[in-house]
C-alpha cells in the first residue's frame, strides 16, 4: 500500500547515491559544516555500490611506491598519454579539461587524501593498458589499494559514520529518486522527489511499503552511477564501433545502475553526453552464483594462453592479448562470428595467470595477506582453477584437445567450431615454440617476452610453453563473451562538477560526479581507459563538487551580509 503524503526532508545539500562518490562528497561537506543528506536506492548492506565489487587499482603518478619501484613519472608525461588514448573528439573540451586536472592534481587530491585517511596500496606498481603503437601508459601506474574496492569505499563509509560532524548527516536507504525539482521563481534545482521503501508499521516479517517522499536543498549532487547495469541502455546506446549489439552480453554490475538520473537530469536541460562510450570488457564468463539476470565475472585473462575465434582459428593477424588494449579487444570481439571467443591453455598457466577482476575473487588482496600473495604468486592459484572448472559453465578441461574440442562445441551448440582448425591452432603455435628461442617469430611471443621485462608482471607470467605440455596439463578452454561494465560519458560538468545545460551554462544548484558524470565532463576518458582511473575520480569529482559548493555558498553568505 503506498501513503499519499509525501515524507519532506530539508537539508543544505542533497547527495543522491550511496557510492564512493557520494560517499566522499558526503564526508567533505560534513567536515565544513554543512548540513547533508544522503539518498541511496539499495539497502543498507550495499552502502558503497559497485565500489565494493571492485578490484580496488587506482591510477596514480609520483607516489611512493612508484619510487620504490624506481619509476619516475610526471604530471606532463601522464597527460600526454592520456590525450594519446583517450582520441578525445575536437569539441569535447569538459572531458581534456578534467584528464589535466587529473594528470596534475591525482597526486595531491586523491593519492595524498586517501593515505591521510588511512588507505595504503601494495608495494609493487603494475603496468596496465600498456596500448599498441604508443597510444598506452609509458609507465606502471595501477596501485591496488589493500583490501581492494570494499577496503576503500568501507574505509571512508565508517569515517563518514563516526565523523565528529556526524548529527550533521542524514542518510536514508532504499529512497529511489525519481525527479528533480526546479524552483519556479530562481530556476535553481532546490531538490528532488521519489518512492522510499519503508518498513510497516504494523507488520512484523519485514513487510515495507511504498512512501512518496521530497527533498529540500540549496544544492543537489548526482551520484548515481552509470548505466550500465541496465542491459536495455545499453542495447539504445551501442556503438557500432564494437559491431552489432551482442546478444549474449553479459552483465557484470548491479542493475541498481540503471541511468535513471541521467533521464532525471536530461528532463530540467542537463547536458547527457557520450553514453556510447562505455569500459565494457572482452574476458566475460557467466557467474557461478547469478544474483540477477546475465551476471558475469570479468576475466583477468592467461596472457600466455593463446586467444582463438568461434571457429578454432587463432584471432589475428595480430594476436588477441589482454593488458594492452581493452577498447581493442572489445572491438575485435564484437566483429567476431558468434561475438565470443576461447582462451585454451593449459593448467599451470591458468594456475599462474588467470585471475578475476573483483574484490572477493581476490581474498588476500580483499584481506592485506601479503605473504601468501607471494606465495600464490609462486605456486599458482590452484584453487581458483579448481573452482571455476567446478562451478561455471564456460570453463572446459580435458585431457586432450580432441576431447577439449568436443566439450566446446557441445557449450557452444551452434556448430561453429571446426576441430580440425582448432587442433592446428594449438599444434602451430607450439611447434613455433619447439624451435627454440633464436627461432621463435610470434608477436604474442614478442609481448610476453616484453612483459617479462617488468618484475611485476614476470611474477604472474609462466614461462615459454607449448600448451601440450603433459606435465601442465590438463588443458582448459574457457568461453569469453563481452560483459558490461561502466560507463565512461555522462552528465556533463565543468571543473566544479557542476552540470551544464544545451548552452554550456552551469545549471544552478546541480552537481555530478563520478561515473553519472562519466567521471568527471562527461568523459573524461574518451574512448580508451588508462585503467585505475575510475574509482579514483570518483574521489576526484566529489571533492571538487563539495569544495564548490562550500564556496558558493559562503559567497551567497557573503554577499547577503553585504547587502
Amino acid at each position: 500500500m503506498k501513503s499519499t503524503t509525501p515524507i519532506e526532508y530539508h537539508s543544505d545539500t542533497l547527495v543522491i547515491g550511496g557510492g564512493l562518490a557520494g560517499i566522499v562528497t558526503a564526508l567533505e561537506l560534513i567536515e565544513q559544516g554543512q548540513r547533508v543528506i544522503l539518498l541511496d536506492a539499495e539497502a543498507e548492506q550495499q552502502f558503497g555500490g559497485q565500489a565494493n565489487h571492485a578490484f580496488g587499482g587506482m591510477l596514480l603518478i609520483n607516489t611512493k611506491e612508484q619510487r620504490k619501484n624506481g619509476i619516475h613519472d610526471s604530471p606532463q608525461l601522464l597527460l600526454a598519454d592520456w590525450l594519446r588514448a583517450a582520441e578525445f573528439a575536437a569539441d569535447d573540451i569538459w572531458g581534456q579539461r578534467w584528464a589535466e586536472t587529473y594528470a596534475y592534481h591525482c597526486k595531491t587530491d586523491v593519492y595524498d587524501w586517501l593515505m591521510a585517511n588511512g588507505i595504503r596500496f601494495f608495494p609493487a606498481v603494475q603496468w596496465v593498458e600498456r596500448g599498441n603503437y604508443g597510444n598506452g601508459n609509458s609507465l606502471p601506474r595501477y596501485h591496488i589499494a589493500w583490501g581492494c574496492g570494499r577496503g576503500v569505499v568501507q574505509t571512508l563509509a565508517q569515517k563518514l559514520r563516526q565523523h565528529s560532524q556526524r548529527k550533521l548527516l542524514t542518510i536514508r536507504y532504499e529512497h529511489r529518486v525519481t525527479g528533480l525539482i526546479r524552483d519556479s521563481q530562481t530556476n535553481a534545482i532546490s531538490g528532488c522527489v521519489g518512492v522510499a521503501q519503508l518498513p510497516c508499521a504494523k507488520a512484523s516479517g519485514g513487510e515495507t511499503q511504498a512512501q512518496a517522499f521530497q527533498v529540500q536543498a540549496k544544492a543537489t549532487v548526482v551520484c548515481s552511477g552509470g548505466i550500465n547495469g541496465n542491459i536495455d541502455k545499453v542495447r539504445e546506446h551501442w556503438s557500432p564501433i564494437y559491431g552489432p549489439f551482442p546478444e549474449n552480453i553479459l552483465n557484470g554490475v548491479s542493475p541498481a545502475a540503471d541511468g535513471a538520473m541521467h533521464d532525471a537530469v536530461a528532463n530540467i536541460g542537463g547536458q547527457v553526453i557520450n553514453l556510447g562510450q562505455m569500459w565494457n570488457y572482452a574476458a566475460g564468463i557467466a557467474h557461478p552464483k547469478p544474483k540477477f539476470p546475465r551476471h558475469g565475472l570479468s576475466l583477468i585473462p592467461p596472457r600466455s594462453a593463446l586467444w582463438l575465434d568461434a571457429q578454432g582459428n587463432r584471432v589475428g593477424p595480430e594476436p588477441m592479448i589482454t593488458g594492452f588494449d581493452t577498447h581493442d579487444l572489445c572491438k575485435r570481439t564484437g566483429h567476431l562470428p558468434g561475438q565470443y571467443t576461447w582462451q585454451v591453455m593449459n593448467w599451470h598457466i591458468a594456475a599462474k595467470e588467470l585471475a578475476i577482476s573483483g574484490t572477493d575473487e581476490n581474498p588476500h588482496f580483499r584481506d592485506k595477506k601479503l605473504l601468501r600473495i607471494i606465495w600464490q604468486s609462486l605456486r599458482g592459484n590452484h584453487k581458483l582453477v579448481q573452482w571455476l572448472v567446478e562451478h561455471c559453465e564456460d570453463v572446459i578441461v580435458a585431457d586432450t584437445l580432441i576431447e577439449l574440442a568436443e566439450k566446446m562445441r557441445g557449450l557452444s551448440k551452434d556448430n561453429r567450431l571446426d576441430s580440425t582448425l582448432f587442433c592446428q591452432s594449438i599444434e602451430q603455435y607450439d611447434a613455433m615454440l619447439q624451435r627454440g628461442d633464436a627461432l621463435h617469430n610470434d608477436d604474442q611471443v614478442r609481448k610476453l617476452q616484453q612483459l617479462r621485462q617488468w618484475r611485476s608482471d614476470k611474477l604472474r607470467t609462466a614461462k615459454m610453453q607449448p600448451i601440450l605440455t603433459k606435465k601442465n596439463g590438463p588443458l582448459i578452454a574457457i568461453r569469453e563473451r563481452i560483459v558490461s561494465r561502466k560507463s565512461m560519458g555522462g552528465m556533463l560538468t565543468n571543473l566544479n562538477s557542476q552540470v551544464l545545460d544545451h548552452d554550456h551554462q552551469p545549471i544552478t544548484g546541480l552537481y555530478a560526479a563520478g561515473e553519472a558524470a562519466g567521471f568527471g565532463g562527461g568523459g573524461i576518458s574518451g574512448i580508451r581507459s588508462l585503467e585505475g582511473t575510475f574509482l579514483s575520480n570518483c574521489i576526484l569529482n566529489g571533492r571538487r563538487a563539495a569544495r564548490a559548493i562550500i564556496a558558493q555558498q559562503a559567497e551567497a553568505a557573503r554577499l547577503g551580509d553585504n547587502t
